[in-house]
């Protein structure tokens, strides 16, 4: 990995590959929690192109790393209103893992939620997912609630981000 990680917007003809990354990153995760594609169809371990040119549609920013000219990490800025952004489609390729790059990834969208002058960053987990909410944690999220919906087989884990101004 570099010592310097380059964050970049991402593009319409960044879908495909995007769509990619964040459907091999999210797998161990389908695994973990047994989430199938008839029990969570919009798991991201399900991802598809059409997913990410959809929200790019809705105005969602893509940002990407790239190596040797692949993407091996994204994540997506959604913001809601004036005072609210959401944290989407956070993923790295496995064998790019534990190495700041996803890290590096969530400090870009709380930079560009400071700068845009955003006051919450909000994100949603697998609320039984410890190991990623304490990781969260360690960023400086912290606990928002849950939510369990009767069309997912998992709670909802919320969190949020507190921007400073």
């Amino acid at each position: 990995m570099q010592d310097t990680i380059a964050i970049v917007p991402a593009s319409r003809p960044d879908a495909d590959a995007i769509a990619r990354v964040v459907s091999i990153a999210n797998r161990d995760v389908a695994d973990r929690f047994g989430l199938t594609m008839e029990n969570a169809p919009r798991h991201p371990s399900f991802c598809t192109t059409e997913w990410i040119l959809s929200d790019m549609d809705r105005g969602q920013a893509y940002f990407v790393c790239r190596e040797s000219g692949m993407i091996t990490g994204c994540v997506a800025f959604e913001q809601a209103d004036a005072a609210t952004a959401y944290l989407n489609r956070l993923a790295v390729l496995p064998e790019y893992r534990h190495n700041g790059l996803g890290s590096a990834l969530v400090r870009h969208i709380l930079t560009l939620a400071e700068k845009t002058g955003v006051k919450t960053v909000s994100i949603g987990i697998i609320a039984e997912h410890e190991r990623l909410k304490r990781w969260y944690q360690g960023l400086g999220f912290v606990d928002a609630g849950t939510k369990r919906f009767d069309h997912l087989p998992f709670t909802v884990g919320f969190m949020h981000y507190a921007v400073r101004p």
